[in-house]
């Protein structure tokens, strides 16, 4: 069973309990991410992030990596474009220590200069392993060009010249600013009381100002077209996409079957295309990256330079394929039972419900049934796949991004009209 309860200073305090586990899953999610960043300051919510664990005013670094062990749990975080979250998994009778820990890092870091500026070097080393990566890069080069000067474009770690210049005083102000009451959802899942869950957190955070409501970021404007970076790779990597959804649109089921027949499973037309056929390519997958008030649809690709015009040429006639209708009864069918079962197998755990509850909340401000997900997935047919596709992949809509050996690959607009 799922409750909600909204303390004075404004956290949403959400939780489901799970009988049948031994283990509880807490989550603290704060309304802070790279897209609430501006350009010189990109990659502040992931390095402050960083240093709540570099000690409190309780806890030094090693006495929270200790204190995690000891109670034999986990304990992490990360960073997104939205939201940055600090997560644990317990035992549920460790539960009380676990959100003590977590309200510590959260309220009560030192923000350590000499721990600053050691972080600041791990965190340049973290960009530059991702920009040695061709495969995991060419996914931020596609998101900065598709959402052309806009925050969403930005990348979740920053840049090395933006990270270099944050300082302590800009870290310390986005705590001011961000971690307070009305920008946080703490959840929770997992055998735990909600009663006694919600007296741990009131008095956890009775000090935490609730601040206010932030006003809506503006909307992206999407950018298309062709962007090569040459690099002397083995391979290429290509990420090719368009404008999608965002999180909350009414076809956002009809979104993610689409997504399964183009290219997210083994029995996807890419994949049987592309590597299955054609043995053209290790990794060819489609995924959707949405957001609260927008979303892209991406195909990503590694291939062979001298592969990459098939590759491409291939990706195009399933894109076209799609806009004009070409679709398959059972091949809905298929991807609906899909979505369905790995939807079901994600729920047996605490901490991916404890996940599913917050995203919900985030994006929806309530937990919708499990059964009205399913009968809307199964209203999903062959007429409403089409209507999206028709929609988003519309004339002059796409944005290639590739990396590698691409001096004698050249792409003209008629290539990319849909």
């Amino acid at each position: 069973m799922q409750r909600k309860t909204t303390l004075t200073n404004g956290i949403r305090v959400v939780t489901e309990h799970m009988s049948d586990v031994h283990s509880a899953s807490v989550g603290f999610w704060v309304e802070s991410g790279s897209r609430h960043e501006a350009g010189p300051l990109n990659g502040i919510s992931h390095f402050l992030e960083h240093m709540l664990f570099k000690g409190t005013s309780r806890r030094s670094a090693l006495d929270i990596a200790r204190e995690t062990d000891s109670f034999g749990g986990s304990l992490n975080a990360f960073t997104a474009r939205e939201y940055s979250c600090y997560y644990a998994k317990v035992l549920s009778h460790r539960l009380p220590e676990a959100v003590d820990l977590l309200s510590d890092l959260v309220l009560n870091s030192t923000l350590d200069t000499a721990e600053i500026e050691k972080e600041r070097r791990v965190i340049l080393q973290e960009i530059s392993m991702v920009e040695d990566t061709p495969e995991d890069h060419v996914h931020d080069l596609f998101s900065e060009k598709i959402w052309h000067r806009h925050p969403l474009g930005l990348p979740v770690l920053g840049k090395a010249a933006s990270v270099e210049s944050i300082t302590r005083g800009d870290l310390q102000q986005l705590l001011n600013q961000r971690y307070l009451g009305q920008n946080i959802i703490v959840t929770a899942a997992g055998k735990l009381d909600h009663d006694l869950f919600c007296r741990w957190i009131e008095t956890a955070f009775s000090s935490l100002p609730a601040g206010q409501v932030r006003s809506r970021c503006d909307l992206p404007l999407y950018q298309t077209g062709t962007y090569l970076l040459k690099k002397p790779l083995e391979q290429v990597h290509l990420c090719l996409g368009c404008k999608a959804l965002p999180q909350t649109h009414d076809d956002r089921f009809a979104l993610q079957v689409l997504n399964t027949i183009l290219g997210a499973s083994m029995s996807s037309r890419l994949f049987q295309r592309v590597r299955e056929e054609r043995g053209l390519a290790y990794s060819i997958y489609s995924y959707l990256n949405c957001h609260s008030d927008a979303g892209t649809l991406v195909v990503y690709c590694g291939t062979a330079a001298d592969e990459l015009p098939q590759v491409f040429s291939l990706i195009m006639e399933q894109f076209r394929s799609l806009k004009n209708g070409l679709i398959e009864a059972d091949e809905v069918s298929m991807a609906r039972e899909q979505i369905k079962g790995n939807l079901l197998l994600s729920l047996e755990g605490s901490d991916s419900r404890m996940s599913r509850i917050a995203r919900n909340e985030i994006y929806f401000g309530d937990q919708p049934e499990l059964q009205s997900i399913i009968d809307c997935l199964d209203r999903v047919d062959v007429d409403s796949v089409a209507r999206v596709a028709r929609n988003i992949l519309v004339a002059d809509s796409l944005t290639l991004q590739a990396v590698g050996k691409v001096g004698d690959f050249s792409v003209s607009l008629e290539d990319l009209t849909l």
